[in-house]
């Protein structure tokens, strides 16, 4: 799939998704489009990719007049970069993001802060966020339900890659959005890769949002990066790769921290070896 492709899950009628190009790669970044009484997208990209939102919206026959429904898995700029310029041109659409995320929506300014420290070089593929109206945000919470038509968008917390995420289960076609809960997953190679923790990140919720995706036991997993899988036994993989590469980073920092011991023991020998042997110095006596 090639940047700004837009594809239909084979088995989900009624889905489209697009390839953003984000950081201009491709299978990186997709957003989607349910098309049902409301029409919904879930995320928005980073900004600078609007012009292939509105190619998914016109591969799928909605006009932006008539899209209904923004639904934000999370607030970093990855997933919601492009809410407020979508809007301007979008002017029935009601977005909904976890009661957390709702401020930094309607002003974004910590958030692009965050942002630019965050990814240093890598700002240069986004665009500055707008602010969103409070009056169009919907903030929900873990249980709530987003009715859309034939669909519902069910809320789950998933706040272990940050305290403002949702993963949305659609019960109807036993899908499941999974934001940032279930890792990357890369279709030219079927395979699954640990996302890059944010500051908030936390372990242990992590691998509870994982274990809260497997009760739910979906057939569809709907990534964020990138596009959409059958589950098989893709949650349990990415569980053992989420701990065993904390274990090695973790390992890494105790090895960085040994090092740096060792170094500034040696450093302090070598200074003393070249003072020589202290002297005690008085005054002659004569």
């Amino acid at each position: 799939m090639a940047i700004g492709d837009v594809s239909q899950p084979a088995g989900l009628a009624g889905y489209h998704y697009v390839d953003t190009g984000m950081y201009a790669v491709p299978e990186y970044g997709s957003v989607y489009l349910i098309d049902d009484d409301r029409p919904t997208l879930v995320d928005t990209g980073i900004g600078a990719d609007i012009d292939r939102i509105f190619g998914l919206l016109d591969a799928a026959g909605v006009a932006p007049a008539d899209l209904s429904c923004i639904a934000v898995t999370h607030v970093h700029l990855d997933h919601a970069g492009g809410v407020g310029r979508l809007l301007t041109e979008c002017p029935n659409a009601e977005v909904y993001v976890h009661d957390i995320g709702v401020d930094h929506l309607a002003d974004p300014s910590a958030l692009w802060a965050g942002t630019k420290d965050a990814v240093g070089e890598q700002i240069q593929f986004y665009a500055e966020p707008k602010p969103v109206p409070e009056d169009r945000i919907t903030g929900i919470t873990d249980g709530d339900e987003i009715a859309i038509g034939d669909r519902t968008l069910r809320a789950h917390h998933a706040p272990g890659h940050a305290p403002h995420q949702v993963v949305f289960e659609v019960p109807e076609d036993d899908a499941v959005f999974t934001a940032d809960a279930a890792g990357i997953y890369s279709p030219s190679t079927d395979s699954v890769h640990v996302t890059s923790p944010p500051p908030q990140f936390d372990l242990e919720q992590a691998l509870a949002d994982v274990s809260m995706l497997r009760d739910i036991d979906p057939e569809w997993l709907l990534y964020a990066h990138f596009g959409p899988a059958e589950t098989e036994d893709r949650l349990a993989t990415y569980a053992d790769r989420l701990e065993a590469w904390v274990a090695d980073v973790a390992e890494c920092a105790r090895t960085r921290a040994t090092t740096r011991r060792w170094s500034s023991s040696s450093a302090s020998r070598s200074r003393r070896r070249r003072r020589g042997p202290r002297r005690r110095l008085g005054r002659r006596s004569g």
